[in-house]
């Protein structure tokens, strides 16, 4: 791991390392309050909370979702491999790979108990990664997950993302997308696109045996409210959260509704496991 930098937002300044694991580069983020773990440190009783961002963009709309779990918890934000202007890998990588790459990335960091919290194609990423390292999640958290049985082809996947991005967004969070795709390039945007479409959501997280919060803004048609259903129900301990008004950015839209939402989930889970 190369030595910290600093990653500023308007929502909060992170420090920030690169992490090289599996041939693979990528970049782990942390607020000033929340160093990361010493090498052979004694394992810590509270997990960590680990923030997964979706296809295209970066940790910057997590941002604000991550300064307020920040506040009273460990929290790590990653660019993976190919976005947030990383480098871009020499093939195609398929959704199980950068599952491989959170958990041992983490693993590097000395990071081994915590909640994975993924976002649109980061909820394919965060189940491949509880199903890599099925010993060190506590709990999985899928916000606006992809992708939806209505939405199963290019065509339809991509009209449902424009009009949220029009109807449903601010200005703030689609200058943070947009300006992501265009730093991540349509060339590793659409590697990657086809792997999304083609992954068996649902099949896999059949295969999770930890508790599963699936949430989603009550406005978002990229994660609509049947599909969410029946995810949190492919799954013996999971759960569903609608947070009103929002889309398929909740996370930045609402990020204290969003995080309340989580960690009451987390204290509940906790106490029956």
């Amino acid at each position: 791991m190369n030595a910290p930098g600093k990653a500023r937002s308007k929502a909060a300044t992170l420090l920030s390392a690169d992490v090289d694991v599996m041939g693979l580069t990528g970049r782990i983020l942390w607020t000033e309050g929340t160093p990361l773990p010493e090498q052979g440190a004694e394992p810590r009783n509270e997990p960590a909370y680990i923030l997964i961002h979706g296809i295209g963009v970066s940790h910057r709309y997590l941002a604000r979702l991550h300064g307020v779990l920040a506040s009273n918890a460990p929290t790590y934000s990653l660019d993976l491999p190919g976005f947030g202007g990383t480098p871009k890998p020499g093939r195609q990588l398929s959704v199980e790979d950068y599952g491989a790459f959170i958990a041992e990335a983490l693993k590097s960091c000395g990071i081994d108990s915590y909640v994975l919290v993924g976002h649109s194609m980061g909820a394919q990423f965060a189940i491949e990664a509880a199903l890599h390292a099925p010993e060190q999640v506590r709990q999985l958290v899928l916000m606006g997950p992809v992708v939806d049985s209505r939405h199963k082809n290019v065509w339809r996947q991509s009209l449902a993302l424009s009009l949220d991005g029009v109807l449903r967004e601010s200005p703030t969070s689609n200058l943070i997308v947009i300006s992501d795709y265009i730093r991540c390039g349509p060339r590793w945007y659409l590697t990657e696109l086809p792997v999304m479409m083609s992954y068996p959501t649902e099949k896999r997280l059949a295969g999770v045996h930890v508790p599963v919060l699936i949430l989603r803004g009550s406005r978002d048609h990229v994660a609509g409210p049947d599909w969410a259903l029946r995810l949190s129900r492919a799954v013996a301990q999971g759960r569903l959260v609608e947070i009103p008004g929002v889309g398929h950015v909740a996370q930045h839209m609402r990020p204290k509704a969003v995080a309340d939402a989580i960690r009451s989930f987390v204290t509940a889970t906790t106490a029956h496991r």
